[in-house]
């Protein structure tokens, strides 16, 4: 019996492991989504600091999207990582914070758009 339950319990090696390659390769893909967000929100940053009426606020909405941009893709990065590691444990990954941050982030733009597009107006 308790052979048993040792045998059910006890922690695979990296060479017992068996990695499904597809777990991997979505993990890439989630990665690559998350660098796409960050530079669709970089390159919505440079649109808005050309095209807002108000130079100074047009100029720092853009600047705190292309910092935000850039962050996200870190965030996205760290995601991989983690998700990686506990892959090749074969762990769930933690869910993490990034998700709320991609939500909290994109609203505030989407906001600052609202009130540059009502300043010039």
């Amino acid at each position: 019996m308790l052979y048993t339950r040792e045998m059910f319990h006890r922690k695979k090696t990296q060479e017992e492991l068996d990695v499904d390659v597809r777990f991997l390769l979505a993990n890439e893909r989630t990665l690559l989504a998350w660098i796409r967000t960050g530079l669709t929100i970089i390159a919505g940053g440079i649109a808005i600091s050309f095209v807002s009426a108000d130079v100074a606020f047009g100029t720092a909405i853009g600047i705190g999207a292309i910092i935000f941009g850039g962050l996200l893709s870190l965030v996205g990065y760290s995601r991989y990582r983690i998700a990686d590691t506990a892959i090749r444990n074969g762990e769930l990954p933690s869910t993490g914070t990034g998700g709320i941050l991609v939500v909290v982030g994109v609203v505030l733009f989407a906001a600052a758009l609202v009130v540059v597009r009502s300043i010039q107006a």
